[in-house]
């Protein structure tokens, strides 16, 4: 079966090109950072550089593992799902469920082991970069010696290896489960994580406006509650088009769309939350932090500007992983309704009604991600505000969350408007002969 894999991934490599994509990009995140602790435990680091080199390292590393495992999960799973009638065709020709779980384990490592030997480069390079920006701000000594050893190598492959492996044995069996059973399997760890999210969040309180561990409760908090969020977000997202009130032609075959593949565009509504929430709480935050230190007079700590690095640093791997997964997963999914835009058109519809009813859907899409986003994203940045600054909603908010939700829009309608235009190019009777 792994032969079968590799032959599978040599004559349809444009299967699996965003699945490379997502484990390219992961790989050289985390092999980036990882080089900061091969450089860290070079010869002759002091102890504050080694201490800057480490946290940026075990921080993001540890984010980069995570949006790894949820960047590959969501092209994966769309691509699985897509192959639905191939591999009931294989179960049928007297393929074991134990084979072809294994065909698609290997492709989906095959195809990770390539992007991770592909980010070697721009990783090293990135490294690099990454270092000379800490010593240009003063965090790490300027005599500090560049390392990319085996840690960083051995971290990005394998990490992005398993993730790969795991990936895929959960896209496979998510696939063949049914509604009910996906949303009864979804339905323990979103209440998990939003209780553990308010309880991070509440947790705020606890501590004085000066503690040094007071922007990490808000964050976590919002982490965990945009992730129960995402998780429950396909089901509130079909409860809220049941009761949504729009007229026309469009907006009923939009809402009719959406109700049906809910399930389907779960990746696009973890991706858009988790976006929303992470990356406005922490940028909020953030733009407190500092503020309130300035308004104090004192000059900013070793440890608060690695604090405010990481920060930044964090929301900005998150914001090119959420884009590669917007992209990656709107990409796979809107491509795949090919025959159903041929079957439309053959109907009646123009391309440019088509067209009207994918920005519907994308409008949909994006105003429930950035909702329950936001909601999470209140969560953490409240409760820090309160102590720290004595009020209750910063002025930065509204700003920060403007810009972070124009990018999610921006990504999910350019997106999905882009590629079905592709898409209708082909004409209506070539779409429509194409098979499901």
């Amino acid at each position: 079966m792994f032969v079968l894999a590799l032959r599978s991934v040599r004559h349809r490599p444009g299967r699996f090109l965003a699945t490379l994509l997502s484990a390219f990009l992961g790989a050289a995140v985390v092999m980036t950072f990882a080089a900061m602790h091969d450089t860290a435990a070079g010869a002759g680091v002091d102890p504050v550089s080694a201490e800057t080199l480490g946290t940026s390292a075990g921080v993001v590393g540890g984010y980069g593992t995570l949006l790894v495992f949820f960047a590959v999960a969501s092209t994966l799973t769309v691509a699985v799902r897509q192959r639905a009638a191939e591999l009931e065709l294989l179960r049928c020709s007297g393929a074991t469920p134990g084979q072809l779980r294994r065909m698609v384990v290997g492709e989906a490592v095959a195809v990770a082991l390539a992007g991770a030997l592909l980010a070697i480069g721009p990783a090293l390079l990135g490294g690099r970069v990454l270092l000379t920006v800490f010593q240009d701000s003063g965090q790490v000594a300027g005599d500090v010696e560049y390392v990319f050893g085996a840690l960083a190598l051995s971290s990005g492959v394998g990490s992005t290896l398993l993730a790969a492996a795991g990936a895929a044995f959960l896209a496979l069996r998510r696939v063949n489960r049914t509604g009910a059973r996906r949303a009864r399997a979804r339905r323990f760890p979103a209440y998990a994580a939003l209780a553990a999210g308010a309880a991070s969040a509440c947790s705020t309180f606890g501590f004085s406006a000066t503690a040094e561990a007071l922007m990490a409760p808000p964050a976590y908090g919002a982490i965990l509650l945009s992730v129960g969020c995402a998780l429950l977000a396909p089901g509130l997202l079909t409860r809220l088009l049941d009761r949504l009130p729009l007229g026309g032609a469009g907006a009923w075959l939009a809402v009719r769309n959406l109700r049906q593949r809910a399930g389907q565009l779960a990746g696009v509504l973890m991706s858009l939350t988790l976006f929303t929430a992470v990356a406005t709480a922490t940028l909020t935050v953030q733009a407190v932090e500092s503020d309130a230190v300035a308004a104090s007079g004192r000059v900013k700590s070793v440890d608060a500007k690695n604090l405010e690095t990481l920060n930044l640093t964090v929301v900005g791997v998150i914001a090119v992983f959420v884009c590669v997964m917007l992209v990656n997963s709107l990409y796979a999914a809107t491509t795949y309704r090919s025959r159903e835009f041929g079957q439309q058109r053959l109907a009646g519809a123009t391309p440019g009604q088509v067209l009207g009813t994918v920005g519907a859907e994308g409008v949909l899409l994006t105003v429930t991600g950035v909702f329950f986003g936001t909601l999470a994203a209140l969560a953490g940045v409240v409760p820090f505000t309160v102590v720290r600054a004595g009020g209750v909603l910063p002025g930065q908010f509204l700003g920060t969350w403007a810009a972070v939700a124009s990018v999610g829009a921006a990504v999910t309608l350019g997106t999905s408007l882009a590629t079905a235009r592709h898409v209708l190019r082909t004409p209506a009777v070539g779409a429509v002969a194409r098979p499901a």
